[in-house]
Parts: structure tokens; sequence; C-alpha cells
């Protein structure tokens, strides 16, 4: 007896142990609380771009994108620094940022590469998104044209054409083993980014602005 009840006692034990395990696991396992409020929408434009852009990984045999208020908010931020500040001057390519806000670490992203990190931080430096993020960029001649926004076609058109931007889109070369689990959309003028990222958006699904 006294064994069995000893084994009941242990049993009981390891069951509360198992479950305290198990409850800080599944605590720890949960989403963060947002720590950072951001409101976003899409215009038009923008989720036309979006659907184009699922069009055609579609006939590529691929996966839809979940579309990300994060990732939307970096890319029409970005655009907007684009056009608004130009940190895309001399050798500075279309993915640097400018030093005219503290929200994020400005760099001159060079075609080299080195700055790469600077990229795959801005998700994480204005949003809730821990996760990488990885731009592509489309620009026009008309950019700095207060009347002319840049169109969903001519954008994926152009990046259609470029191998390196066409690969991000539908996971070919050194993206093909890259899962893509969220998407964001910014046109701003005569300026487009698209951002893809490997972990899921916490934040609710942009609708188009009203």
């Amino acid at each position: 007896m006294y064994f069995y009840f000893k084994f009941i006692f242990m049993k009981h034990a390891t069951t509360i142990w198992l479950c305290i395990f198990l409850a800080i696991n599944y605590t720890t396992a949960q989403p963060t609380v947002s720590k950072k409020t951001i409101a976003v929408c899409l215009t038009q434009g923008e989720m036309d771009l979006y659907n184009l852009i699922m069009e055609y990984r579609k006939e590529k045999d691929l996966p839809v994108i979940p579309l990300s208020a994060s990732l939307t908010f970096v890319a029409q931020t970005h655009c907007k620094d684009n056009i608004i500040n130009k940190p895309n001057d001399n050798n500075c390519n279309l993915h640097s940022w400018s030093n005219k806000s503290k929200s994020w670490k400005a760099c001159c992203y060079t075609n080299d590469h080195a700055q790469a990190s600077c990229m795959w931080r801005k998700p994480s430096e204005l949003t809730n998104y821990t996760g990488d993020g990885f731009e592509i960029a489309f620009t026009v001649s008309r950019s700095n044209d207060l009347t002319y926004t840049a169109k969903p076609e001519e954008a994926l058109n152009g990046w259609k054409k470029s191998k390196g931007h066409n690969e991000v889109i539908i996971n070919k070369g050194i993206w093909k083993k890259q899962e893509w689990k969220s998407i964001g959309i910014g046109i701003y003028r005569g300026f487009v980014c698209v951002w893809f990222g490997r972990e899921t958006d916490i934040e609710p699904t942009p609708i188009v602005c009203k």
C-alpha cells in the first residue's frame, strides 16, 4: 500500500508540474502585447498591386501571402521618406532611409548590400513586427510630379523584367526556400515598394481606406 500511495502522489505531482510547465510555455508562446500603435489602410492602387502580385504568384502555383498591416505601414512610410526627404541621392539607392525621423535608423544603402541589416530591421523599428523585412522598390522619372501616382501595373511589370526583384516575388533563386507569411504595399506619387516577411503579423488585416 505504501508504494501504491507513493505512486499516486508522484503521478499527481508529475501531472501538476506538467500542467505548470505547459502553462508557462503556452504563455511565453503567445504574441506579445502591442507596444506601438499603428493606423494603416490601403489606397485602391495599393490594393490593386497586392491583387496583381497574388495573381502573378498564382500563375506560378505559389500560395497567397497574407496582407500585413505592419509591413504596409513600413512600405508607406518608406515611400514618403524617399519622395519627401530623398535619401536615395548620390551613391545611396532606393533602399536608403533619411535622418529626418527619430522613429528609424538612417542609412545609405549601397549596391554592395553593406547596409542590408538597416533594411531588415525597419519593421521592428517602426512596428510590433519582430521579424526581418525584405523590400523591392520601384520609381519612375515623374516621381517628383505632384500630380502623378505610379500605376500598379507599371511597377509589377518593372519588377518582372528585373531578375533579382522577380525572384523575390515568386520565390526563385536564393529566395526559393523562403516562405513569405506577410506582405506590405506602399505607393506614394512615383515611388512604389513592397515588403516581404517570414513571420505572421499579429496586427489585424488592413483594408482599403474609406
